[in-house]
């Protein structure tokens, strides 16, 4: 037991006394370690102190270097520059020599020139008075002075090209003139030629024809009822006669006489003839002529290639398909001067779309004439500026019957296309017999007032003028006569549109040279 706790005593001390031996030989270890690396910091520190030093000694060697570098190139670039300003003060040294030579020699030139002006000056002075003394001497040979010598030199020649002048002058308006003439029939035969449009000579009535004369009964109605509807709805006559197999449609309006045509065959065609049926067939009528003027009128435009139209002005134009004057139709009258007019234009270099556009409205007004009061040359112009038409085409519409004067060349050439599709032949349906008569009657008419002298029918009959005596007629009873004459026409002559009359008052002295 004893041993035991001994053993156990002696192996606790034993362990003690080692670990203290283990910790005083470890804490030597310690010391020794530390005094190592001590040893070898210092070592380290000191390696890292002679680095610095080292390169230092090569920094401050380099950067010694490349001052000495850049102070020998500046040094090289300051002595070339010094080079170049020396060279650029001996150019400015030479150039300022060369100007002074050239200003002593200027210098020395003015010299001479103020001398040669004097001289020439001193020439001059000299010349003057030789010529003053000619000029003296002249004078008192002639016996006229400077200033009346030359204006009666002046006048001679004045007097002479003043000759020569009108001799020119006329000589090149005879030239001119049949220059001209020949020019205008080569225009007009060539623009005659181009445009050959047909005519087709139109009455005031139409006919209807009907399967049997038991249908005039029919379309008279009971007491006439059918009959009297037809003409109140479409304004016309109906004359039914004798004549088989035929009604005859009678009124001065086209357009209203087309629309009882087309209801009367309508009638006849359906078999159904009573008023409410009339008013039904009559509006299907009035439908398709508006239609067919639409139609006229877009192939109108179509056909002369003028464009840009106000439709209401289309339809216009449609409507003369149904006008007619002395039995030309006034709708392919109006294509044909719009045609006629592009080739008289295009012949003498002016504008053929307007004179294309002109000669196709020129007789718009006729479009309104029995809705209307007024000329169709008034109606027209009205049409044409309500429908904002150019101004030079409303000038031409307005004077192209010489109503107004004309004062461009548009205006001229709608005058000579509409006179030349007026009065080509087959255009108009008046024979020449009662053209000369209808003529003989307007001068008669206009001649037989006091105090005229002379009459005469032109324009085929849209003017008349009267050359009246000055000694019976004034002034002031011009006007008067004018409206006296206008009048009587109106009275007693039957012609289509309107006559211009102008009244001529004219003085004449007379003497003669012995």
């Amino acid at each position: 037991m004893n041993w035991w706790l001994y053993a156990l005593i002696g192996g606790a001390v034993g362990l003690v006394l080692g670990s203290v031996v283990s910790i005083i030989l470890y804490k030597a270890s310690a010391k020794k370690k530390l005094g190592s690396a001590e040893t070898q910091a210092k070592h380290i520190l000191e390696d890292a102190i002679k680095n610095a030093e080292s390169a230092k000694k090569e920094a401050l060697i380099s950067a010694k270097e490349t001052i000495f570098k850049m102070q020998s190139e500046a040094d090289q670039e300051i002595k070339e520059r010094r080079k170049e300003v020396s060279r650029l003060e001996r150019r400015v040294t030479q150039k300022e020599e060369t100007l002074d030579a050239k200003l002593e020699g200027l210098e020395k030139k003015e010299l001479v020139m103020q001398e040669k002006s004097a001289e020439l000056d001193k020439a001059k002075e000299e010349v003057k008075k030789t010529l003053d003394g000619q000029i003296a001497m002249l004078e008192k040979i002639a016996g006229l002075t400077k200033e009346a010598a030359k204006a009666e030199l002046v006048a001679r020649l004045d007097s002479e090209m003043k000759h020569e002048t009108a001799l020119k002058i006329a000589e090149y308006e005879e030239r001119f003139r049949d220059e001209a003439d020949a020019k205008a029939k080569d225009i007009l035969s060539l623009a005659i030629q181009r445009c050959a449009a047909d005519h087709v000579s139109e009455i005031a009535i139409s006919v209807v024809q009907i399967p049997g004369d038991d249908m005039k009964g029919r379309i008279i109605g009971r007491e006439g009822r059918n009959i009297r509807t037809i003409e109140n709805l479409t304004g016309v006559e109906l004359i039914i006669d004798d004549t088989p197999d035929v009604i005859t449609v009678s009124g001065f309006d086209p357009i209203r006489r087309e629309i009882a045509r087309i209801a009367l065959e309508k009638l006849v065609s359906d078999g159904r003839i009573h008023p409410a049926r009339i008013e039904e067939m009559v509006e299907k009528a009035k439908k398709e002529v508006d239609g067919a003027i639409k139609q006229a009128g877009e192939r109108a435009v179509f056909e002369t290639g003028v464009h840009g139209l106000n439709p209401e002005l289309i339809k216009l134009l449609g409507r003369m398909k149904y006008r007619t004057s002395f039995g030309q139709n006034a709708l392919r009258h109006s294509i044909e001067v719009s045609m006629l007019a592009g080739v008289i234009a295009d012949e003498i270099g002016a504008d053929v779309t307007m004179a294309k556009r002109a000669g196709l409205l020129h007789d718009i007004g006729k479009a309104v004439t029995s809705e209307a009061e007024g000329s169709h040359i008034q109606l027209g112009v009205e049409l044409a500026t309500k429908y904002r038409e150019n101004k030079e085409i409303i000038h031409a519409i307005e004077s192209h019957h010489g109503d107004v004067d004309p004062v461009s060349l548009l205006d001229f050439i709608i005058q000579a296309a509409d006179a030349i599709s007026a009065a080509r032949p087959g255009a108009r349906r008046e024979d020449v017999e009662n053209y000369i008569k209808r003529l003989q009657k307007l001068e008669e008419v206009a001649g037989s007032f006091d105090g005229i002298e002379k009459t005469f029918a032109i324009q085929a009959g849209r003017e008349v003028r009267i050359m009246v005596k000055p000694e019976v007629i004034t002034d002031d009873a011009m006007k008067l006569l004018a409206r006296d004459i206008a009048k009587k026409i109106e009275n007693e002559l039957d012609y289509p549109g309107q006559i211009k009359v102008s009244v001529i008052r004219e003085s004449r002295h007379i003497d003669y040279a012995k």
